[in-house]
């Protein structure tokens, strides 16, 4: 590795734009591999299941990763901080590859979770350094343009990972989900080994907070998984969820308490005093919730309601995904060419989000197509246009010394609001689905259906997607296809209010952004380091 340079405001005006350029691409492809990993499994994942077997273990091979690469990104990020970000990011790339070489070798799905588990330490040490590198390499004036490419990324990954994770599985094996990382992975190193800037702090003898380190560990890592399993595997009343929830609460304090104390700590909490960053980290938490609210129910309101195939409720989430790329795109550039400005972007970007969920909210079994996919564009632009703003907004408005400890906050407050959305809104779903379905269900249907059929069916509409299901409920009506054809009508009936129900509330949570929004204060973007 080449030797370190000098302080980093004194040296990194002085890497040549050759460097800057492969250093940039390299982030680029990095982030590719870390976000594409989240979405080329999905598809995947029955023939997994069906080798490996084990089922009641089917969630956890997506929850792990998340959750270890979520309890990764703060404590990485400061740990650049202190040390550099080259080592981190290499050694984080060689996990990631040593991991996905272990996954795709796995023979037992406890085997899988746990490659699984450690190729999500290694995604989160690269996210947790993809923002902060573009802030070391530019300065907050022109990262605007080139945050928009980083977020652009999670756009397409999320567009071709779920085609190339079919096309992998079918035409060769589940195996190669995780093998196609590993090329792409050595590139990446070798890249990093070559051109990557080895930018340190000034030489100082370093802290490191191993207390708040542990504590985090525990309250981030306990807090996800009760998130994951709550409403799956547990009630939310239950005293397994609820103990959790109490025992990351208790790390909280005790966080607080040993950050207070730290010299050098994990999270510096005074940077939750800075009235923009305070404000941003909320604004991303609570597009995160209202980005899963859409991400995750809008292709079943595509095969539930309106009778779409499985791929072609990916094809119909394809746009959204363009529109994300789109607005990530152009908030980028126009941060950067506009000024700066991002309080009026902000509100535009909201609004935007603001004026699609309202239609999503208001959707029926009778909504075509066409509108609905007009919906989820308008949805993506919005969304997409806040990825690079408060990222900038926040790295702005800290001194470079807790850049890597800043950032880290902003993308871990992200996957925090994602794993919430999608824990409340499942829940939310299947409460009002239920609720619904039996409102409106009528009494000659409910006697046609046995009773603990029936309520299997409450609480898992599979008989909209599943045409065994649908051949087994047939059976049990006697054969009585018109009963069957009603039923189904008002499943879609029951599914679609709920959707709706769910939509409504993201909007909901966009519009508190909204208000929290208008709470930030807009200073210049800096033109230098």
């Amino acid at each position: 590795m080449n030797e370190p340079q000098s302080t980093p405001a004194g040296s990194l005006r002085s890497l040549s734009a050759r460097q800057v350029t492969i250093t940039f691409i390299g982030v680029i492809l990095a982030m590719f591999l870390s976000s594409l990993d989240q979405t080329v499994v999905g598809t995947a994942m029955p023939r997994i299941v069906s080798d490996l077997g084990d089922f009641s273990k089917y969630t956890w091979i997506t929850s792990v990763y998340i959750i270890t690469s979520a309890v990764t990104i703060p404590v990485v990020g400061k740990l650049t901080d202190m040390y550099g970000r080259k080592m981190f990011y290499i050694v984080g790339l060689a996990t990631f590859v040593a991991a996905s070489i272990l996954s795709g070798l796995a023979n037992t799905m406890n085997q899988l979770i746990i490659f699984r588990g450690i190729q999500g330490i290694g995604a989160g040490v690269m996210m947790a350094n993809a923002y902060t590198v573009i802030g070391d390499l530019f300065p907050a004036s022109e990262r605007g343009k080139y945050q928009g490419y980083i977020s652009g990324v999670f756009g397409i990954s999320s567009v071709i990972g779920p085609t190339l994770g079919g096309f992998l599985t079918d035409s060769l094996s589940w195996h190669w989900v995780f093998f196609i990382n590993v090329p792409l992975g050595l590139l990446v190193i070798i890249l990093f080994v070559k051109y990557f800037p080895n930018l340190k702090p000034d030489a100082k003898k370093h802290t490191i907070d191993y207390a708040g380190l542990t504590v985090l560990v525990l309250m981030v890592g306990t807090a996800m998984l009760a998130l994951s399993w709550a409403g799956v595997e547990y009630s939310w009343s239950s005293g397994v969820i609820i103990g959790m929830f109490c025992f990351a609460a208790v790390m909280l304090v005790a966080f607080i308490f040993i950050e207070n104390k730290a010299a050098e700590p994990i999270i510096p909490l005074e940077i939750f005093r800075n009235r923009i960053i305070s404000v941003s980290l909320i604004v991303i938490f609570l597009s995160g919730i209202a980005m899963f609210g859409v991400i995750i129910f809008i292709p079943l309101y595509f095969q539930g309601v309106l009778g779409a195939t499985a791929t072609a409720s990916g094809t119909f989430l394809m746009p959204m995904m363009l529109g994300i790329v789109f607005g990530s795109f152009a908030w980028g550039q126009l941060l950067s060419r506009a000024g700066g400005h991002y309080r009026i972007l902000g509100f535009i970007g909201l609004g935007i989000m603001t004026i699609g969920l309202f239609f999503l909210s208001r959707i029926t079994v009778d909504t075509s197509y066409a509108t609905s996919v007009i919906c989820i564009i308008v949805v993506g632009v919005g969304l997409g246009s806040t990825m690079p703003l408060y990222m900038i907004a926040v790295q702005n408005a800290v001194s470079y010394s807790i850049l890597g400890a800043a950032t880290s906050a902003a993308a871990f407050f992200r996957s925090l609001g994602g794993s919430v959305g999608l824990a409340i809104l499942g829940s939310i779903m299947n409460n009002r689905f239920a609720s619904d379905l039996m409102g409106i269900l009528p009494q000659q249907l409910k006697d046609a259906i046995p009773a603990d059929e029936l309520q299997a069916l409450a609480t898992n509409p599979q008989a909209l997607v599943s045409p065994e299901a649908q051949s087994q409920l047939l059976q049990m009506t006697g054969g009585n296809q018109s009963i069957l054809d009603q039923f189904l009508e008002v499943l879609r009936q029951a599914l679609a209010s709920s959707l709706a129900h769910v939509f409504f509330i993201s909007l909901c949570v966009i519009i508190f952004a909204i208000l929290v929004h208008a709470f930030i204060k807009e200073i210049p973007l800096r033109k230098t380091h």
